[in-house]
This record gives structure tokens, C-alpha cells and sequence, in this order.
């Protein structure tokens, strides 16, 4: 298990892992966010790519976030280079399901950072993160059914498929081909268990 640093945790924690900073966001952050927002191969599971106000309102929601939970979804750059590259992290949500509230963890990478470990590396700091300091009782994830990728990522990071906690997402008309989500979660006791092999 790699070792992590917390930084400023009274006011925005920052993580940093062997190869990445999980910090703040900057403004000029927004610029990189909102490109990587439009490329199909980024937003291929969600329903459409975002335009530039779309980017400046999620930005604005995840810095509320912070506000609000004094953690959230974490800008990601490079150790050797402050260049934004994507989020992950872990967000509150209550939207109308099952499950929730709850904290999810997530990640959005810019594509040409894709295939390095960065999405695992950063998951696994930012479970450490939620467990360890945030005394978090569980942490879930949820994606489209399709997406392959991520549920790898999921699986990495020792959280488990939950098939009779998969759902159709009440932001998704039913008919919509991405609205059928794959549950995934982990609690504080099976997150001790797995570190040895993480």
C-alpha cells in the first residue's frame, strides 16, 4: 500500500500519491475541464457531451461541495506538473434510489491520460481518504451497465458488485440505452481486509 500524505485538512485536504496530486481547484483549471467535457471518448457513458455552461455549473457545484462536505470531487494533476488532467474523489448523494443517501467515489480523466493506473491509483487515495480521516461507514459507485472500463476500476480498488442494487437511473428516461447502472460498494471493514493486496 503506498503511502499517503493529507495536507490543510481544516480547510480543502489535498492527497498526493506516488504519481499524482488530488488538490483544490483552480480557475484556470475550468479551461481543461470544460475541453475534456467534449470529447466523445470521455463522455462515451454519459448522455451527451456538455458545452462550456454546463462544465461552468458542474465546476461551481463541486466547489459548492467542498463548501458543504469538506471533501469532494479533487482536480488531478500530474506530481511533476500542476496541469489539471481530470477529477476523482468522492461526492454526497441523495438523489432518489434505494441506496441514498450515500458517498460515492468517482473519476473523470482527460483521455490521453487513460491506460496509466492514474483512475485506480487516485480511487485507492481517495478510499483511504473517505475510511481513515472521514470515519465513512461505506462508499458505493455506479456506472452504465456498458461501461467496462470503470467497472475494472471498481473492481481494482477491492469494491464488489452488488447486482440486486443495480438500477435504472431516475435521471435517465428507462428507454435511454445507458440508463441501466451497475451497483458497486465497499464498507469500512472490508476496505481493512483488502489492504494487504491493494
Amino acid at each position: 500500500m503506498q503511502k499517503k500524505r493529507w495536507q490543510n485538512m481544516k480547510i480543502i485536504p489535498v492527497i498526493e500519491t506516488e504519481r499524482l496530486v488530488l488538490r483544490h481547484w483552480q480557475q484556470e483549471d475550468l479551461e481543461y475541464f470544460a475541453a475534456m467535457n467534449t470529447d466523445p471518448h470521455v463522455m462515451e457513458f454519459f448522455p451527451a457531451v456538455k458545452n462550456f455552461d454546463e462544465s461552468l455549473r458542474e465546476y461551481q457545484a463541486i466547489e459548492k461541495h467542498f463548501e458543504n462536505h469538506g471533501y469532494g470531487w479533487w482536480a488531478v494533476s500530474e506530481s511533476n506538473n500542476s496541469k489539471f488532467i481530470g477529477f476523482i474523489g468522492l461526492r454526497y448523494i441523495d438523489f432518489p434510489a434505494a441506496f441514498t443517501p450515500a458517498v460515492e467515489i468517482a473519476w473523470r480523466l482527460m483521455y490521453e491520460y487513460w491506460g496509466k493506473g492514474y483512475a485506480t491509483e487516485g480511487a485507492i487515495a481517495s478510499l483511504e481518504y473517505g475510511f481513515e480521516i472521514q470515519r465513512l461507514p461505506e462508499i458505493i459507485s455506479f456506472t452504465s451497465a456498458q461501461n467496462i472500463r470503470s467497472r475494472k476500476v471498481m473492481e481494482r480498488i477491492g469494491m464488489q458488485a452488488s447486482p440486486k442494487d443495480d438500477f435504472t437511473h431516475p435521471k435517465l428516461q428507462e428507454s435511454h440505452p445507458l440508463s441501466k447502472h451497475v451497483f458497486y460498494r465497499i464498507n469500512n471493514d472490508e476496505w481493512k481486509k483488502c489492504q494487504e493486496y491493494l
